[in-house]
């Protein structure tokens, strides 16, 4: 497996991979990352669907990515997907795949016109004092020791953040700016996550800086995740007969390391509660989803709580890596990620809308009419939320079936052990009646009209994640295992507890690209995997980021000494006249 970039490679079909009618391949989950190494087995390694399995715990497919109207419950997306440009692999992967709106387009090109005629940006990033404009005004209000403290993690060799925590490099200059509420709103950081994943994040998004105070960064499928994304790629399986194993839990997988050579050899199931096992030889590949983000995860109701549970049982991602992990140390220390769920959940709800009361309130914020099928919100953060509450209202109507008289609003709250502003329990112990409750109270609803609201004219499903942040945990080299781990034979593990080089967890991309690199390795196929983007080695990238991060002021306003301003003088008068000098100019450097 090699990286490319680049049209040639991009554009190359890749030959048929000698031995491939010989082999078979079991995908453990059927997540983004499992669905996503059949459609490259069957797109570029050209195997065989009937000799493809897709070995899944769960009655429907999909993993985190999730969008349902649960019977007698209501709809419920457990997260969202925040899509970027340069998702390289992620669309080199969705121009093959049919959507499913209509079969003569692909997924990449039902996804590509919409986000031109309808892109996406916020017309209000954050409230405060129940509804009011917060105005950020699209400043990340940093002070020059702010900003030199951002600069600091970002030139800090990967090997110095060893376990080391984001508050190790950041103090209050920055976690009291509106760049750190920004931020961890965005994607679910805390204070005591890893440092290290803070700096991946930083370089590989170095291109979107100036987009992110008003989500221009960003592009959004048109329905909710599962449907826009999963579903597509499911029946584009099952059209080549790739075959789908569901309410099959895999409990092991043995392996045989011996002589620098590494190959699995059982895998052990449980299927309608009887155990099974699948015998494994080198022609039989093993595609392990190692970990999980939601697991555990539950949903309440409108009247009843999602309960908390923090106990591991066999048959789940966190299970199921423990035992592999504990057969070789190139499989990766799960422990780190999973030891204090306290440090890695936080809930969300999905509220539904069910006349036309609560609409005003979220109008006036928006500042749109949610009704329209075109952008709403973006990113609302609550600056004065005990929960750190947030939500969202992507393009209406989110489910196909979703009637188009209701919205269906999605809320998050990062701190859910904290008393709430109205509801006064942390967020853990509310009913879905009470969440919204918090909510309507934040979005400026009177106070007596509250509880009626949100009793009769909304239904809110909330959902507990205690695993939700785990890969944010500081760790160290090792603690994920390769995607193919040196020696391995037959075998690989993907999605968001996989290493791969310079790419993010949390996004859609991350796991795509650890099945994409997976099925490339393990089948050879002889086509170049497309490298992270690249935006950290442009200079105009960098210039452009450094001069947004500090609320466009040049580098000639920073507080410096006088020798310091002497200094810059003179570097200044040396580049008169020339290609920097105009270059520094036109991202307004000097």
């Amino acid at each position: 497996m090699y990286y490319s970039s680049g049209n040639y490679e991009a554009f190359a079909r890749p030959e048929k991979p000698e031995g491939v009618d010989h082999k078979s391949a079991y995908l453990i989950g059927s997540g983004l990352a499992a669905l996503s190494a059949a459609c490259f087995m069957v797109r570029d390694g050209q195997m065989k669907g009937e000799h493809i399995h897709v070995l899944e715990k769960d009655p429907i497919p999909g993993g985190a990515c999730d969008g349902y109207k649960y019977q007698d419950i209501g709809y419920v997306m457990r997260g969202g997907r925040e899509m970027d440009n340069h998702f390289e692999c992620m669309w080199d992967l969705f121009r093959s795949i049919p959507s499913i709106e209509d079969e003569n387009v692909t997924v990449l090109d039902e996804y590509y016109w919409l986000n031109k005629h309808d892109p996406n940006y916020s017309l209000c990033r954050a409230t405060v004092n129940c509804g009011e404009d917060a105005h950020t005004d699209g400043k990340f209000g940093l002070s020059d020791k702010g900003a030199m403290e951002i600069m600091k993690l970002f030139f800090t060799p990967n090997e110095q953040l060893q376990d080391k925590k984001i508050t190790d490099f950041f103090d209050d200059e920055v976690l009291n700016s509106n760049f750190w509420l920004y931020w961890r709103t965005m994607f679910a950081f805390e204070n005591w996550h890893s440092a290290l994943e803070m700096k991946l994040y930083l370089k590989r998004y170095i291109h979107h800086i100036g987009g992110l105070p008003d989500f221009t960064a960003l592009r959004f499928t048109r329905y909710n995740q599962y449907e826009s994304m999963i579903l597509p790629m499911v029946k584009y399986l099952e059209s080549y007969g790739v075959q789908f194993h569901y309410g099959v839990k895999v409990t092991n997988v043995a392996f045989d390391c011996a002589n620098g050579k590494k190959q699995a050899t059982r895998i052990d199931t449980l299927r309608d509660g009887h155990e099974e096992c699948i015998d494994l030889t080198e022609n039989d590949l093993v595609f392990i989803t190692n970990g999980g983000c939601v697991e555990n995860s539950t949903i309440g109701s409108q009247t009843t709580v999602a309960p908390l549970k923090f106990d591991l049982k066999e048959g789940g991602g966190w299970d199921l890596w423990r035992k592999i992990a504990a057969q070789d140390p190139s499989f990766g220390h799960p422990d780190k990620f999973c030891y204090d769920p306290e440090l890695s959940n936080w809930m969300s709800a999905t509220i539904t809308t069910l006349d036309q009361r609560i609409v005003p309130y979220i109008k006036k914020i928006c500042k749109r009419d949610p009704f329209t099928g075109k952008v709403v919100t973006g990113i609302v953060s609550v600056k004065d939320s005990s929960w750190l509450l947030s939500w969202t209202l992507n393009r209406q109507q989110q489910f196909r079936d979703q009637p188009k008289n209701q919205l269906c609003v999605w809320v998050y709250g990062l701190f859910s052990d904290k008393p709430g502003d109205y509801v006064k329990k942390p967020m853990r112990e509310c009913t879905g009646e009470e969440i919204c409750q918090e909510w309507l109270y934040h979005i400026g609803v009177p106070v007596d009209q509250i509880e009626d609201l949100a009793a009769n004219s909304a239904n809110t499903v909330p959902c507990m994640m205690p695993y939700i942040d785990a890969f944010f945990m500081p760790r160290a080299a090792g603690d994920r295992p390769d995607v193919v781990p040196e020696g391995a034979v037959n075998f690989a593990f993907i999605g968001q507890f996989a290493e791969t080089k310079r790419d993010t967890i949390f996004t859609t991309e991350y796991s795509i690209r650890t099945g994409m690199e997976a099925v490339y390795t393990l089948l050879n196929v002889d086509r170049g995997v497309p490298e992270v983007w690249g935006s950290v080695y442009d200079i105009r990238d960098l210039l452009d980021a450094t001069v947004k991060l500090r609320d466009g002021k040049k580098i000639t306003d920073m507080e410096m000494n006088v020798v310091q301003k002497l200094a810059l003088k003179e570097a200044l008068k040396k580049l008169e006249g020339t290609e920097i000098e105009k270059l520094l100019k036109e991202y307004n450097v000097i």
